[in-house]
């Protein structure tokens, strides 16, 4: 409305200056609304794309969790990587059993290896912390060990991935674990 004031009450050289003037500024203003309508077309698209397949995680829990990663995505919605790495960075979804980051949907398969069964890194984590609050306190189990129990659900991993997935996180190796009666 400011503008449009300006350009009823300029001269003819002042009107024309004024008027291409507020003409850039709307310009500028269009091109940033379709921008943003265009990044939340891409959210959306990817939104739906990690629902699709990610569908028994969101029925029964994080255990659910398949390895995916942004190729899977990007290959279903014909887009680059790049474009969903970006579009997924710093973006949440609020779904019925918690808030999730876009990105934590995304993960290679680990423990597929040998004949085993691919299963997600945050999977993996999950599997290995019940298997640490479910262990005999004067008897923790080894990385070794928990590698043996993991193989047993056909889930390969060596020792020291378990390590790795351990350290992460923050659980203590067996010996300062062990609690003496």
């Amino acid at each position: 409305q400011l503008y449009q004031q300006m350009l009823k009450q300029t001269g003819s050289k002042e009107k024309d200056e004024a008027s291409e003037y507020v003409q850039e500024k709307l310009r500028s203003a269009l091109w940033l609304i379709k921008s943003v309508q265009n990044r939340q077309r891409t959210i959306e698209k990817v939104s739906k794309a990690i629902l699709r397949q990610q569908q028994e995680f969101f029925k029964k829990g994080p255990k659910f969790l398949k390895p995916m990663v942004l190729k899977d995505v990007a290959n279903e919605i014909g887009m680059h990587e790049s474009t969903v790495s970006r579009v997924t960075t710093n973006k949440y979804m609020h779904t019925p059993i918690g808030l999730f980051e876009l990105k934590y949907f995304f993960g290679s398969g680990v423990g597929g290896k040998n004949g085993g069964v691919d299963v997600s890194s945050e999977v993996l984590k999950i599997k290995i912390k019940e298997l640490v609050a479910n262990e005999n306190p004067a008897k923790p189990l080894s990385d070794q060990k928990i590698a043996e129990l993991l193989s047993r659900e056909d889930v390969k991993v060596a020792r020291r991935t378990v390590a790795k997935y351990r350290e992460a996180l923050n659980i203590l190796s067996s010996s300062k674990r062990k609690v003496k009666s």
